[in-house]
Parts: C-alpha cells; structure tokens; sequence
C-alpha cells in the first residue's frame, strides 16, 4: 500500500509537471508570431538588426521563415504563418483580392540593379537596363534567374517582356533565394538582378560589380500583409498588428532608414520618420517611388476579407 502510494504521488507530481511545462510554452507561444519573408530581408541581415530591437520594445519573438515571395504568399494562404513581407505588388494584391491578406501596408522600398563579372562580356555596364539585357541577349553571355517565383523574379521576367526579349539557353534558372544567386553569378562570372540591398551586404565577397542601374522600372517597394483571421482563425492577428505598428513607426521606420553597410543605407521607410542625417534617397532610386505615406494600420470591422493599398 505504501509503494502504491509513493507511485500516485510520483505519478501526480509527474502529470503536475507536464501540464506546467505545456502552460508555459503556451504561454510563451502567445508571444511568438510567424513571419514569412522574401530573401532580400533575411540575407541584408535587415531582420537581424529590426527583430531584437522589436523584441525589446515589445516582449514579442518573431519566428522568420524566409522564402520567395511567391512561396511566402503560399505559406500565408495555407494559414503557415502569421505576416508577409513581401516585394512583388501584383501578387500582393491578388493575395489581399483573394481574402488571404487584410490589407497591404507600405513598409519600405529600394530598387533592382544588374550586376555582372568586371570583365562585362556583353559590354552592357552604363546602359539603361532594357539595353543592357538586349546587350546580354546577343551575346549569349551568362545570366542566373532566380526561377523561384520570388519578387525578384517576376521582376526579371518583366523586364525581359519590356525588352521584347525570350531569353534563351544562357539564361540559368537555379531556384534558389537571392544570396545563392548572387553567389553563383560570381562563380560563373554571370549576369544576375538584384535587390540594392542585398547587393550592399554582400558585395564585399563577390567579384561582381554594377552593370545598370536606376529608372522607374527598376523600383522595388516592400509591404507587410497580415494573414487574414476571417480565413484562419488561429493566426495571432492582435499581435501582428502590433508588429505592423512598429514597424511602422518613427521608431521602426529611423531603424530601417538607419541601417546601412559601410555607411550605405540599404532600404528607405515609405511611411514617417527620417534619421537625422539621412538623404531621403537611395541612389539610382527615382523620386517617384519616394515615400508613399500610408494611414495607421487598423483592425477590419468585423466579417472584412480584405482590404486595401495602404
């Protein structure tokens, strides 16, 4: 009798402990939300640098699962993750068109450039970015697609269509995210696009340098879309909103204009907020992707499935 009533004790203080512990990762899990996200901001370690201070702010954790925007926006509409942030407007707003996404709210921006080896076999360095690929085009020099759905590659195959161009064999699709292109363009002493500022963080260990850059085609806007409740009830939709609110705010958006490498400034806040100091412009952007001023983000009234640009 007594060595069963040591086991009910011990067999109590066990189930005790394991509905403590799963109490407690549910309520860290409470504070814990699920961003999916285009490469560009995982690999210009802009992430890096905004989520502790966030976190700090805030006491909110944010799980980052960096992805092509395509593929980002897929999580998002299986109900995977909590947020986007994204860079690939058309499919933005299909994405909130389709109930998936409340509303799109303007976060930042920077633009495309083309990089290629020193050597620049197509002679395409200094053309404006439709002749530069025309330049590739004939040459049949080397380019690395990204061909993985991504922001950057629906933005590549734009600018092959403004070209009138259908490249041919000596356009590489790797589907892999921006880094790894960057990386096998150097190997291959290749063509590749990119975003600015993934160029800028990785720049110093490659041997690529600038072949085209600026012009309005070559903006390159951000957004952050949360994952509409209506659709999935388990997204944690409050406290999304209250990442979208930091983000931004002047706080959030000094932070994103400070961030830089080598004293350059990677991205530029669309919404308020400018660092002391800060041109307001990133070279080879064109003013009219300036700074598109967004209202405070806000809650759908009940039932909304969508929304609009903000």
């Amino acid at each position: 009798m007594k060595k069963l009533t040591v086991f009910s004790i011990c067999l109590l203080a066990g189930i005790f402990l394991a509905i403590g512990a799963e109490t407690s990762a549910a309520e860290t899990n409470k504070h814990v939300i699920t961003l999916a996200t285009t490469t560009s901001t995982e690999n210009s370690g802009l992430l890096a640098y905004l989520h502790p201070e966030f976190t700090r702010d805030t006491g909110i954790d944010v799980k980052v699962i960096p992805r092509g925007t395509g593929a980002a926006l897929k999580l998002a509409e299986q109900g995977d993750c909590d947020v986007v942030m994204v860079h690939a407007l058309a499919m933005e707003e299909a994405f909130v068109a389709a109930g998936f996404g409340t509303e799109r709210y303007a976060l930042m921006h920077n633009d495309f450039v083309l990089l290629g080896h020193p050597s620049d076999p197509a002679g395409a360095r200094g053309k404006p970015i439709t002749q530069a690929l025309t330049a590739i085009h004939s040459s049949a020099a080397p380019f690395i697609s990204r061909g993985d759905a991504s922001g950057t590659h629906a933005k590549e195959i734009e600018l092959w269509k403004k070209a009138g161009i259908e490249p041919g064999a000596y356009c590489l699709s790797i589907g892999q995210g921006m880094g790894k292109a960057l990386m096998m363009a150097a190997e291959k002493k290749a063509y590749t696009l990119s975003d600015r500022g993934t160029w800028i963080a990785m720049k110093d260990t490659l041997d690529l340098v600038l072949i085209s850059e600026g012009g309005a085609e070559l903006a390159n806007p951000y957004s952050v879309i949360p994952v509409n409740p209506a659709k999935h009830p388990h997204v944690k939709y409050d406290i999304v909103m209250k990442y979208i609110h930091w983000l931004r705010s002047e706080r959030g958006q000094n932070l994103i204009n400070g961030f830089r490498k080598d004293g350059e400034q990677l991205f530029l806040g669309d919404v308020s907020g400018t660092l002391p100091g800060s041109s307001g412009k990133l070279p080879g952007v064109p003013e009219t992707t300036g700074r598109a001023m967004g209202s405070s983000p806000k809650a759908p009234a009940a039932g909304d499935t969508g929304g609009t640009t903000k």
